[in-house]
């Protein structure tokens, strides 16, 4: 009964995982569907993309201090609750401002659903599968992202887009059933009595973090296409500076609960390299997709068949990892899954010069086992954290991997678009300085994810490993 229990759990997990990563990929191809129905301009098509993530990253701090303050059982139904409610208002949609309102409600139930999610695999399964469970979620949110953008294709051009957010309905649905049924805990108050609680963050350092988040990310998404002199950026901008002023006034990084987890070695270095990994590889993701279709000439459904070899590769080394890790130690393992992404990535660069699809597929596999391998350093990251701080030590984490998704993208981006406009400039053809872009931004992400290795060896080794090391 207590297996049933605990897989009960980890299901109700991956479930949630895979729609919130599902959502976040899947919409895209399907915005020129959207935009022709519903008589949208192109502000209100950029609007429809960011919203989602937008919200899920200004929310995701204040629902990591919610976790805590109401427990990991209520943050995640709640989560599930207002994301599935959010999914079906926006099938029933008939207007852009419609759409972006209830896209941004999803973006706070997954704002709910990730610290909930990471806390409860971290503080409420037994050690000898939490690994194995992180390998599953992991798993989960692989499959959302190779088959996000096949699917999406091919729902929206037999059923139409509304379907897309209409399957979240009875997958919303089933996880809050079992997430109800195998979730310990009352839905009030995480912990016993007599189990020390966290001091709250104050809320309004709180709120003043998530109008920075939220007015950082919308400069970094809304600047590079419209300009960064618009209005709108422009008082973006002085309010993301503003709030991160008055932050720094406040101290935030000298509050109890935020301090205590910086001292944790393996947390805080796990916070670095997670933010180094999401600046290499989300960026690569987003610009490898347009390349597979404005290089190799690829439509949709066949761009987003390319990453299979990253899932196959991700879903078949998983198992072994804590074999691995159990073997090597969680440090060593890590930072090899690092450096085999690092590899991946120049792998990659290297193939994309002959033209075929079948030269990237080695690149890619190996991305796909590198991520694999660094599945210890989010469990050993987030099982540092203290207990009483699980939901906010998860709500940060999560938030830094939004935000470092956010930062590759742009990052990567100004890489490939000035190494474009300088080959150009040389008299260069379009499509071999696109090319050359490209690869340099791929050479410019395998640094920064190689540099989390180092990170990851300083950060996860153990006492008795440091030891042996001095001697």
């Amino acid at each position: 009964m207590r297996r049933l229990r605990l897989w009960s759990v980890i299901t109700a997990v991956m479930c949630c995982t895979f729609l919130t990563a599902l959502d976040n990929t899947a919409v895209n191809v399907a915005l020129p569907q959207i935009r022709a129905q519903l008589s949208l301009t192109e502000t209100d098509v950029k609007w429809v993309g960011t919203a989602y993530p937008l919200a899920l990253a200004g929310s995701l701090l204040g629902a990591g201090q919610l976790t805590d303050s109401k427990g990991r059982r209520w943050a995640l139904l709640t989560g599930v609750a207002v994301f599935t409610a959010s999914s079906a208002c926006c099938v029933v949609s008939t207007t852009g401002v419609m759409l972006v309102v209830f896209r941004g409600l999803q973006g706070i139930g997954a704002a709910f659903i990730l610290p909930a999610s990471l806390a409860l695999m971290a503080h409420d399964l037994p050690p000898r599968i939490r690994t194995a469970s992180f390998s599953a979620t992991t798993a989960a949110l692989a499959c959302a992202l190779a088959f996000g953008p096949v699917l999406s294709g091919v729902v929206t051009q037999h059923l139409g887009w509304e379907w897309l957010f209409l399957m979240n309905i009875p997958l919303g649905a089933s996880a809050f059933v079992v997430g109800a049924m195998a979730v310990p805990g009352p839905s009030g108050r995480p912990n016993r009595p007599g189990l020390r609680t966290a001091a709250p963050v104050p809320n309004r350092q709180i709120v003043l973090a998530c109008i920075f988040l939220t007015s950082l990310v919308y400069c970094l998404i809304q600047g590079p296409d419209h300009g960064f002199t618009r209005p709108p950026v422009v008082l973006c901008g002085v309010a993301a500076t503003a709030s991160m002023a008055a932050l720094c006034r406040g101290k935030l990084g000298r509050h109890p609960a935020l301090g205590q987890l910086l001292r944790e070695r393996a947390y805080c270095g796990g916070l670095v390299t997670q933010l180094l990994w999401g600046l290499g590889v989300s960026g690569v993701y987003f610009y490898t997709c347009q390349f597979l279709q404005s290089g190799l000439r690829l439509n949709p459904t066949q761009a987003g068949l390319a990453f299979t070899p990253v899932f196959s590769a991700l879903f078949l080394t998983a198992p072994f990892v804590t074999a691995l890790a159990r073997r090597w130690g969680d440090a060593r393992t890590s930072a090899t899954g690092l450096l085999l992404i690092a590899l991946g990535l120049l792998l990659v660069a290297l193939g994309s010069a002959h033209g075929g699809l079948a030269d990237l597929i080695p690149g890619l596999a190996a991305v796909g086992v590198g991520s694999s391998l660094a599945i210890p350093l989010t469990t050993r990251a987030l099982a540092s954290s203290p207990r009483h701080l699980s939901g906010f030590a998860a709500g940060l984490f999560a938030a830094t991997r939004e935000l470092s998704g956010v930062f590759g993208i742009v990052l990567v981006g100004a890489v490939v678009t000035f190494v474009r406009h300088l080959c150009l400039a040389q008299q260069i053809s379009h499509a071999e300085a696109s090319l050359a872009g490209y690869q340099a931004g791929l050479c410019i992400a395998a640094t920064l994810v190689g540099v989390g290795a180092p990170v990851a060896l300083w950060a996860l080794r153990r006492p008795h490993e440091e030891g042996a090391s001095a001697r």
